[in-house]
């Protein structure tokens, strides 16, 4: 979400989306409609970042809404849709920009549920879609980043169904998997990423400053990064930052993120590309910009 352009009028947003009442009724057209929208303005969010020197975003996961009932393909809209996303996907690669996903929550690999499961591999199947159609490479650079998310009372078992599953990814989908440490102390650490997931998959493992504090098996914020950064072999890494909304007298539980950071690790910066995960978005990074800039200025 880009809360500046949002507030324009009319808005540029590209995660238009529809309840399943909405879809029942509506349907294909309906969602094909809300799609082109959608990829309409994300061509122009990708231009406004470069403007601003912002080359590193996460896109929606609602970009094309119900995508899970249907092929890109059936869309009525779909020579146009690929048109402007074809041309988002140029745009990505002539200005080196960065481009992920972060399905939601929802997307448990490991679950007990084989239904859970299969709606889990649809979603990475519909992402990876969207990725191929926008041209860019299948790599973990244009990455799927993704949590194992809870350990069903046996990680050992959990990380069997999690690995079982990747491995019925289709290639667009398994080649751009990325995998998240938890922010719980009893969920997945960086080292047990790494053992259970990267080393016997090569899936990389995405390192999340925050939720460290919470899982950190021993090691500093340092050690887990760099334990993370390995994984990517040639790849830079991609990190995650933010802040406690506590840090700033909020009244909210540890793991929430505050709207705006005030300093990232020069280590991190060096070693990473850096997604800051603040709920003011693109202010908050035009903030902290602003901010060390005017710290070096004066320095």
């Amino acid at each position: 979400m880009n809360r500046t352009l949002r507030e324009r009028d009319p808005p540029l947003r590209c995660n238009r989306g529809m309840q399943r009442k909405t879809w029942e009724s509506r349907g294909l057209e309906y969602a094909s409609e809300l799609a082109l929208q959608n990829f309409s303005d994300l061509s122009e969010i990708l231009r406004w970042n470069v403007d601003h020197g912002i080359y590193f975003y996460r896109c929606t996961s609602d970009l094309v809404p119900w995508n899970s009932q249907f092929e890109l393909t059936d869309l009525p809209d779909y020579e146009e849709i690929a048109r402007i996303a074809a041309d988002c996907g140029r745009f990505v690669l002539d200005n080196e920009m960065r481009f992920t996903f972060h399905p939601s929550h929802w997307c448990k690999l490991a679950s007990e549920s084989a239904d859970t499961v299969e709606n889990s591999i649809r979603d990475l199947e519909v992402h990876g879609s969207w990725l191929d159609l926008l041209g860019l490479p299948r790599t973990p650079y244009y990455g799927i980043n993704v949590h194992i998310g809870a350990h069903y009372g046996d990680k050992e078992a959990t990380a069997e169904r999690f690995r079982e599953a990747v491995n019925r990814l289709s290639p667009a989908a398994r080649e751009r998997l990325i995998v998240e440490n938890d922010d719980e102390e009893g969920l997945w650490s960086v080292p047990e990423l790494v053992e259970a997931v990267a080393e016997p998959l090569g899936v990389p493992v995405v390192f999340d400053y925050h939720h460290h504090q919470f899982a950190s098996r021993g090691l500093t914020y340092r050690e887990a990064f760099e334990s993370a950064a390995r994984t990517w072999g040639d790849i830079r890494p991609i990190a995650h930052y933010s802040e406690p909304a506590r840090l700033y007298g909020e009244d909210a539980r540890p793991q929430a993120h505050a709207d705006y950071v005030s300093s990232v690790p020069d280590w991190l910066l060096d070693g990473a590309d850096v997604m800051l995960e603040a709920k003011a978005k693109e202010r908050a990074l035009l903030r902290y910009r602003d901010g060390t800039e005017s710290v070096a200025a004066e320095s």
